[in-house]
């Protein structure tokens, strides 16, 4: 089988945590290349997520290197046999891989927390407020990809319909929630549904008023945890693009981020009467 043109964001994850197993064992591509009985090319295949890797070598490469962290093997060994394609499959080819990246992401976290600082979070975006927001990029999309995003953007939001849905906790700041970026009328709705949307059993909102003291450069993000935190991921969100962090101390920056973020925040209660206040301005 030829390698894969493009992996995703979760299959070039799960080749990187081999890497790091690999480097921590110290041992090179060509010695694990031989160990496979093939080339150390193949072990660079691995571990940029170009070959694909069942659980079973997983395991065996994982014994191969001493890995003494069992819930971590167990949990890649998991990764590596998804091979059922998500909803987010459909939209590969027609949009842009970030797209389907980010949906992934999402439907295998087991909680999220986010920093919005100029709009509302993607996934509680309403269909009228997201189309108005996409549509106030520089370039005019075309009708077709225009109506595609935003089917894509509100599809995210079937994970909070699952009987165990993941803990999504939100601080968006004040400048989100008064940001023009549509008409009154639909921003009215898009508050009015993000107040409906913090009454869900797993989603939390609070917002960031203008007057609070700021201590760090804030900027948006999104913390995705995992089963096992080792494999915790950062998404970045950018004016123009995204990206994917992973390295434990960058893991552990935006904890320390989001822990002065919340401090910071109005509480859930003091947040809801803030955005009703905001609606009502409008």
């Amino acid at each position: 089988m030829p390698p894969r043109s493009y992996p995703t964001a979760r299959q070039k994850r799960l080749g990187a945590e081999l890497r790091k197993m690999r480097e921590r064992a110290g041992l090179s591509g060509s010695q694990v290349g031989a160990f496979l009985g093939g080339e150390r090319a193949q072990v660079s295949h691995l571990e940029s997520g170009r070959y694909g890797v069942s659980a079973e070598r997983v395991r065996r490469l994982a014994a191969h290197y001493s890995a003494t962290d069992k819930r971590l093997v167990d949990a890649l060994a998991d990764m590596a046999e998804e091979r059922g394609k998500g909803w987010w499959e459909e939209y590969r080819g027609v949009l842009s891989p970030g797209f389907m990246d980010v949906a992934e992401l999402e439907h295998h976290a087991t909680h999220m927390r986010v920093i919005q600082m100029l709009y509302i979070p993607g996934i509680l975006q309403t269909e009228s407020y997201a189309r108005q927001l996409m549509q106030s990029g520089i370039s005019e999309l075309p009708v077709a990809e225009l109506n595609t995003r935003v089917e894509h953007r509100l599809r995210r939001r079937a994970i909070f319909d699952r009987p165990q849905p993941p803990k999504f906790d939100v601080l968006i700041h004040e400048a989100a929630l008064r940001m023009r970026y549509c008409t009154p009328d639909v921003m009215r709705a898009q508050l009015d549904f993000l107040l409906d949307a913090a009454q869900w059993p797993s989603v939390t909102v609070r917002v960031i008023p203008f007057d609070a003291q700021v201590t760090a450069s804030v900027h948006s993000v999104l913390y995705a945890g995992a089963s096992v935190p080792a494999l915790d991921t950062v998404q970045i969100d950018g004016a123009f693009d995204g990206g994917f962090l992973d390295a434990e101390a960058q893991l552990a920056k935006y904890r320390t981020l989001l822990d002065s973020v919340e401090g910071i925040a109005l509480g859930a209660d003091e947040s809801r009467k803030f955005i009703q206040h905001i609606a009502q301005e409008l």
